[in-house]
């Protein structure tokens, strides 16, 4: 009988501490980014492993290189489904193929945080994000004001059938709307790319030589690219009005030096924002780690129970690209 005794008092203890062990296990979150060859989306990486709740172990972190390519995305979702991830935050490359991929992971019960690029679906557990179509409208009246409302443009699109591109493009199409006397010659996609906008630009600029006034490129990889084909072909980059979205390194570089115009989206924010949010849906007795929430105050982290947080943009500036170049070196 002693012996019986013992036996289930070990067996008691033991269950105890596997709890015990359990209760400290961190909460296990997948991130399936659309692709990490741009800056962009190399910072919203490195930021979600900066964030406090990883580097304390209250959340175990996994990101997934989407590469671009839907298929990719959803064999990442596949794979997180079968080892049980607690959470996942997406970003996906496209807004129906995305739709797929986040109705997968509800069926297996695990919430999903949208971040960045939006999924053409409302089974999303939350979004953290910006709103693009004003970012959309933001640069091209920055392009458009600089020449006057008059004039030829061209319009630099990312990847065909990203959220990003649709909603900047609506954007864009206000603020043309706002001036009937510009002519946008021409409307093609360089896929985020700098390397296709510059030879995109530069075959622009032999086909309308002396006719461009400005370039809205949907984000800053590409205006850099057009910019390196104004100067590839002898030209003066301040004779056109050029601008992009992100806030890029090198964008704020070229806003230093009076090149383009350029409008900070705060990956940082949107990365450790997405993790609180997805941390708290995996575990209710979480609590949010990083500061963004005290930074962006008409952001209010509700208990994570927001459909919507959306990230503010900010306009780089003379007057504070330098601050802004002296925090992303840090």
């Amino acid at each position: 009988m002693r012996l019986l005794k013992l036996g289930i008092a070990s067996a008691l203890a033991l269950s105890a501490m596997t709890s015990l062990a359990s209760a400290a296990d961190p909460i296990k979150v997948g991130v399936s980014l659309y692709g990490l060859k741009a800056e962009f989306m190399q910072l919203w990486a490195a930021a979600v492993q900066e964030s406090p709740a990883v580097k304390n172990g209250k959340v175990e972190v996994t990101v997934f290189d989407g590469r671009y390519d839907p298929l990719v995305q959803q064999e990442q979702f596949a794979t997180m489904i079968s080892q049980k991830y607690q959470a996942i935050i997406f970003a996906p490359i496209d807004a129906d193929a995305g739709a797929t991929a986040v109705k997968m992971a509800h069926d297996a019960n695990i919430p999903v945080v949208g971040t960045n690029t939006r999924a053409n679906t409302d089974l999303l557990s939350s979004y953290v994000g910006s709103d693009d179509t004003l970012s959309g409208y933001m640069e091209a009246k920055a392009v458009l004001d600089k020449i006057g409302c008059k004039g030829n443009v061209v319009v630099i699109q990312g990847p065909i059938g990203i959220s990003a591109q649709i909603q900047r493009s609506e954007g864009n199409d206000k603020a043309l709307a706002e001036c009937p006397d510009v002519k946008v010659l021409e409307t093609k996609t360089a896929n985020w790319s700098r390397a296709e906008a510059q030879a995109l630009m530069e075959n622009w600029l032999t086909r309308y030589p002396g006719q461009i006034a400005g370039v809205i490129g949907q984000n800053d990889e590409m205006a850099l690219g057009a910019i390196e084909a104004i100067k590839s072909q002898g030209l003066n980059v301040s004779d056109f009005a050029i601008a992009g979205i992100d806030g890029i390194t090198d964008a704020l570089l070229s806003v230093k030096s009076g090149e383009m115009t350029s409008i900070l989206q705060d990956a940082r924010a949107q990365a450790m924002g997405s993790l609180d949010v997805a941390a708290k849906l995996a575990d209710p007795s979480y609590e949010p780690q990083s500061d963004v929430w005290t930074q962006y105050p008409d952001m209010p982290f509700a208990d994570g129970k927001s459909a919507n947080y959306n990230v503010p943009w900010t306009p780089v500036t003379a007057e504070n690209v330098d601050s802004l170049l002296a925090f992303r070196n840090k």
